[in-house]
C-alpha cells in the first residue's frame, strides 16, 4: 500500500496547523489511508512539496505548486465540514 505525504501549513507552523494536523491525520486513519502528516510554515511548503502528495494550508497560498492544495478553513472554523 503507497503512503503519503501531507504537508500542512500555517502562517507560523504552530497552532493552527497542528489543530489541522491533528484532524487530518484522524480523517486519513478513519478512512484507511496511509499517510504521513507533515506540520510547517507557509514559507517552507515550497522546498518541501517534493515528494509529498498534498498540500492543506490555514493560509492563503502565495504561489502555485505541482501538487494540489485544499483550503483547511472548514477544519478551523467547523462551517462546511460535512
Amino acid at each position: 500500500m503507497k503512503k503519503y505525504t501531507v504537508l500542512v501549513a500555517c502562517g507560523a507552523g504552530i497552532a493552527t496547523s497542528t489543530v489541522v494536523c491533528e484532524r487530518v491525520e484522524n480523517l486519513l486513519k478513519d478512512n484507511g489511508i496511509n499517510a504521513e502528516v507533515v506540520q510547517c510554515k507557509i514559507a517552507e511548503v515550497a522546498s518541501r512539496q517534493e515528494g509529498a502528495d498534498l498540500i492543506v494550508s490555514t493560509t492563503i497560498l502565495p504561489t502555485t505548486y505541482s501538487i494540489p492544495a485544499l483550503s483547511a478553513t472548514s477544519y478551523i472554523t467547523g462551517i462546511g465540514m460535512e
